[in-house]
């Protein structure tokens, strides 16, 4: 997205603390450019797939035939209303499979995070409504790690939850009512609604292919630490 300011970036990453961002943008652009922090972050992706996955399955040929059908399916992306995919989309697609793959994944996030925020402004939540909803489901992440990473405080957070309380989505502790439970389950699947072409273009055969590969490179990824044993839970 190049020198983007902060309005632009709470608008588009939606659930980070628009103050956080204001501290650190565009003063950021003056420490380092976004070409450079774009060649910073595929010589990173670089390092921890070849650190979480080993040599041997970076140079697999299920890791090509991963990269060929999730780029396949990006073939049915679409860049109107979604941002971070249209600006990753303008990207050059690494020649490496493994970075192809990471770049095809990021691709297919950004297409479904775009898509997600749409319903989390339909809904009427806001960024800490909607991130205490979904950490309360127990997939979403830890109450540690969304204060740590996306700015807000502990006050904000708690209001964010009584908010919740008082939609009747959220009890007393901090688990989803029925009401809350379904919102969550609706938010979910409008979100597969509007994220199905790239599955629909790669098809049946090829998303049960690709959901297997990338299985088995997650999973080995977690075991081999990816992820802090903490970052995912309703606590």
């Amino acid at each position: 997205m190049g020198r983007a300011g902060a309005g632009t970036i709470t608008a588009t990453f939606f659930n980070f603390s628009h103050d956080l961002i204001a501290r650190h943008i565009p003063a950021a652009w003056d420490v380092v450019s976004p070409e450079a922090a774009l060649d910073a972050r595929l010589r990173a992706a670089d390092s921890v797939l070849r650190r979480v996955l080993g040599e041997d399955v970076i140079a697999s040929k299920e890791m090509a035939e991963a990269a060929e059908l999730a780029l396949r399916a990006t073939e049915a992306c679409s860049r109107p209303a979604r941002p971070l995919y249209a600006a990753h989309a303008d990207l050059p697609v690494p020649d490496a499979p493994h970075l192809a793959l990471w770049h095809a994944a990021s691709l297919l996030r950004e297409h479904r995070g775009d898509g997600h925020l749409m319903t989390l402004v339909s809904a009427e939540l806001d960024a800490v409504e909607a991130l205490a909803s979904h950490t309360a489901t127990g997939q979403g992440m830890s109450t540690k790690w969304i204060l740590r990473t996306r700015g807000w405080s502990a006050e904000e957070w708690e209001a964010g939850r009584q908010r919740l309380r008082d939609r009747g989505l959220l009890t007393a502790d901090n688990e989803l009512t029925e009401a809350g439970e379904r919102l969550r389950q609706h938010l979910e699947k409008e979100t597969d609604r509007l994220d199905a072409a790239p599955y629909e273009h790669l098809g049946a055969e090829g998303v049960a292919r690709l959901t297997e590969l990338a299985t088995a490179f997650s999973t080995t990824a977690r075991e081999n630490g990816a992820f802090p044993a903490d970052l995912r839970g309703k606590s």
